[in-house]
């Protein structure tokens, strides 16, 4: 069974930083697609960042591009997001996913088949 635990969430001011981690069990990193999600109160699940396996290239959804950074470890299967310049609009639960083999659209939620339980992030103003 694929296991994916997230950590590194919490309070933080407007401006700051936070660092994810998310370490997954059961198949490796590199084989897999991952990404990251989060989801606001009364809203969707959003897409905010993937990483592909073998080349290590990346995809940021236009909200987080240029302040957020997706990257793994692949000796420990862990991926990160690294969070700057936090909004008060970026409060949310985050989510790491694996993707499934083979998709058509990196950024679509119901391509992915493997959750964690999610972390809470809240940015204060």
């Amino acid at each position: 069974q694929v296991q994916l635990v997230e950590s590194g969430g919490g309070l933080v001011q407007a401006g700051g930083s936070l660092r994810l981690s998310c370490v997954a069990s059961g198949r490796t990193l590199r084989t897999y697609t991952m990404g990251w999600f989060r989801q606001a109160p009364g809203k969707e699940r959003e897409f905010l960042a993937a990483i592909t396996p073998n080349s290590g290239s990346t995809s940021y959804a236009d909200s987080v591009k240029g302040r957020f950074t997706i990257s793994t470890d692949n000796a420990k299967n862990t991926v990160y997001l690294q969070m700057n310049s936090l909004k008060p609009e970026d409060t949310a639960v985050y989510y790491c996913a694996q993707r499934r083999l083979w998709g058509q659209r990196i950024s679509d939620v119901r391509e992915y088949d493997y959750w964690g339980q999610g972390t809470q992030v809240t940015v204060s103003s």
